[in-house]
């Protein structure tokens, strides 16, 4: 398999035709992703095809997004099924990378090892310091994009809400990205109610 040419084919892609209203769906987030993968891959010991399966699932995972937001990892499961083999990978290779994608859909249900890095990947930005910056490029994509229009408090309300039912899976994310995701959500609790809520609640 060529997964240096499958790899820059969609990057090409992404960067020259994805729509410019995609602020968090964008081609710099689908990279974190594979980044986050990588580090991932190398904590948990996951080598040959199986890494690179991984690597090529993270770089496709919102391929679909060039062609419709909604439903978005089905249609890129198509776009894989017809864009891969052109690059040597097998049926076998392709259906493996397509499971992977759907099991990024939210909720997010990751039962297997490969699974749950690709799904922590997806979310890596929960427990980093630019958290809010993504939170903020996603609530201007859904109100663009006519998905969902939110005032300040009520998008705050729905992040606290996602991040106090979110568990990273993996030991490496949950080393890397708990405490501090712990963290943002103390500072939006306390955005919200600054009165009862205290910054070191989560420490």
């Amino acid at each position: 398999m060529d997964f240096n040419g499958a790899r820059d084919y969609i990057l090409h892609r992404l960067r020259s035709e994805l729509n410019p209203s995609l602020f968090y769906h964008s081609v710099e987030h689908t990279i974190d992703v594979y980044e986050a993968t990588r580090r991932l891959t190398e904590v948990e010991n996951i080598e040959g095809k199986s890494k690179i399966l991984l690597e090529t699932a993270a770089l496709y995972h919102d391929s679909g997004m060039l062609i419709q937001y909604a439903n978005h990892e089905e249609i890129s499961c198509d776009f894989v099924k017809k864009v891969l083999p052109g690059f040597g990978f097998t049926t076998s290779e392709v259906d493996e990378i397509t499971s992977l994608i759907m099991l990024t859909t939210m909720p997010q249900k990751a039962v297997y090892l490969p699974d749950q890095i690709l799904c922590d990947a997806d979310l890596d930005y929960l427990g980093r310091d630019d958290f809010f910056i993504h939170s903020f490029q996603l609530q201007l994509e859904w109100q663009v994009n006519g998905i969902m229009s939110t005032n300040l408090a009520e998008w705050l309300e729905i992040q606290k809400s996602f991040l106090s039912r979110h568990n990273y899976y993996t030991k490496g994310a949950f080393a890397m990205r708990n405490e501090k995701k712990l963290r943002n959500l103390a500072e939006i609790e306390y955005i919200l109610n600054p009165e009862t809520c205290s910054l070191n609640h989560h420490k």
